[in-house]
């Protein structure tokens, strides 16, 4: 892996700046890489190559002419298909959508690409994000760049595949009960959710929803960090979102990881994890805790987490779908039938009770930061399954009452509207990616990225937690 593409995005920029890579090379080494191993993997669902091949030559000449350059000039950026791009096809991953061509970025698109990125593909996500499985009816599965038979994750499962097989520098993800968290971790990338704001969410059916957040997705820590401050932004359409975006700071070291405190937990007290991926993050704890001050075994508190996350989510998805499920029945998949008719069955009093609940998780979330700079934890419950498996549907042979419980490693901590970073740390006892958790409280981004670069450092320099890199060969 040593081609322009393998290259970190932070360095492939400082490279075009200082005229040492062209945008056009860089472009070209992505292409390549695609039509190398996307037939194994089947992560890039639309490429506009011609467009971008003519926007890449304008970036080396702006670079040539010594022209003032935006923070992402000349990177290939993938849009996960979940976000609009102008002239580019964009289905949500639904049947319904086969053949939308919008007319408009959707604003995060336009943010980026007024950074000056490269905006050349959309990558695969299961249909309208609902899944931790990305397989859907228009495009089919995607793989694990580690093994193409299992699953990537969801929803931004096409984005964690892409970034870690180098079929583009940066990508997009969005997260609600851990669709970019997931794919992150089973792919060996980095991705991060953001405090609800920080990064403009328009145009969605249920405004008043702070739950699902627009994020960045790379192969460091740094590189989501440099696509996050292009996200970063003011927009009064979305009402969660924030003036105070000025607060992340542009550099990632100014955090001495020996000052800090952390709280760690298997399984935050409310998860099902499967025994194997609990005993490696313990067997691993030495590692992942050996450059902080002080480190304690606890859990935040998270009583009634799984109803109140089923109710929520089954609001934004009755607003989302509802007329979907009237008109389109035959288009949808299971996913999305299931979350909404299950939504229609709650009451008004179920609702009132969730929002009740909610509050509390996120106060005492708030609370339990008191004594804690950061929470660690493991980022999925179990090793990557095979992607004609739906979902998982026992752990440990317990089974789960619904598709998503699986997830509550990731949808608990949704709950409490948090920072969260998610890191690789070596694979697992099968041979895939393991990825941890770095969380903070809402608000605390600055300090949760950086906590999360400086431990992806220090665990860099031990085989079994440094990030893991595919077999490529396998997949050409």
């Amino acid at each position: 892996m040593s081609e322009p593409c393998d290259l970190d995005a932070v360095k492939a920029r400082q490279l075009i700046g200082d005229k040492q890579l062209s945008p056009v090379e860089l472009l070209d080494s992505c292409l390549k890489r695609i039509e190398q191993v996307d037939g194994a993997l089947n992560a890039v669902v639309a490429c506009d190559a011609k467009a971008a091949r003519e926007k890449a030559k304008a970036d080396e000449a702006a670079v040539m002419a010594g022209e003032e350059l935006g923070l992402l000039h000349g990177l290939p950026v993938g849009i996960k298909d979940l976000n609009a791009v102008k002239g580019m096809r964009t289905t949500y991953g639904s049947l319904i959508y086969k053949d939308n061509v919008p007319d408009a970025d959707d604003t995060m698109v336009a943010s980026v690409r007024a950074a000056g990125a490269n905006i050349f593909s959309k990558t695969n996500t299961p249909e309208f994000g609902a899944g931790a499985n990305t397989r859907n009816k228009v495009y089919g599965a995607t793989g694990n760049p580690f093994d193409p038979a299992k699953t990537c994750g969801g929803s931004s499962g096409g984005a964690a595949v892409g970034l870690a097989a180098g079929m583009m520098a940066l990508a997009t993800g969005s997260d609600y009960g851990g669709s970019l968290r997931t794919p992150a971790s089973f792919c060996g990338v980095a991705g991060y959710r953001p405090s609800p704001g920080l990064v403009p969410a328009t145009g969605r059916a249920v405004s008043l929803n702070p739950f699902s957040v627009v994020g960045p997705m790379g192969r460091t820590v740094a590189d989501t960090h440099l696509l996050f401050m292009a996200q970063l932004g003011r927009n009064k359409h979305d009402p969660f979102s924030s003036a105070d975006v000025k607060a992340i700071p542009s550099s990632l070291n100014n955090m001495d990881l020996g000052k800090l405190r952390v709280a760690w937990s298997p399984d935050l007290g409310c998860a099902p994890i499967a025994t194997s991926i609990s005993n490696i993050f313990k067997q691993r704890l030495p590692q992942i805790l050996s450059p902080f001050a002080e480190s304690f075994e606890r859990a935040p508190f998270m009583d009634d987490v799984h109803d109140c996350f089923e109710i929520l989510r089954g609001v934004n998805f009755v607003g989302a779908h509802r007329e979907r499920l009237e008109n389109h029945r035959d288009l949808l998949g299971p996913n999305v039938i299931d979350n909404t008719e299950r939504g229609m069955a709650y009451s008004l009093s179920d609702v009132a009770w969730a929002h009740t609940v909610q509050t509390k998780l996120y106060d005492q979330f708030i609370d339990f930061f008191n004594d804690a700079d950061i929470l660690i934890c493991p980022a999925a419950a179990v090793s990557p399954f095979a992607h004609t498996q739906l979902s998982v549907s026992e752990i440990d042979g317990q089974p789960m009452p619904t598709y998503m419980r699986w997830l509550a490693m990731t949808y608990a901590l949704t709950m409490a509207l948090p920072a969260a970073c998610v890191i690789p740390c070596g694979l697992d006892d099968q041979g895939m990616p393991f990825g941890i958790q770095i969380v903070g409280p809402n608000g605390s981004d600055a300090k949760v990225m950086q906590i999360a670069h400086n431990l992806e450092q220090s665990l860099a320099n031990t085989p079994e937690t440094a990030r893991p890199l595919p077999d490529l060969e396998k997949l050409t």
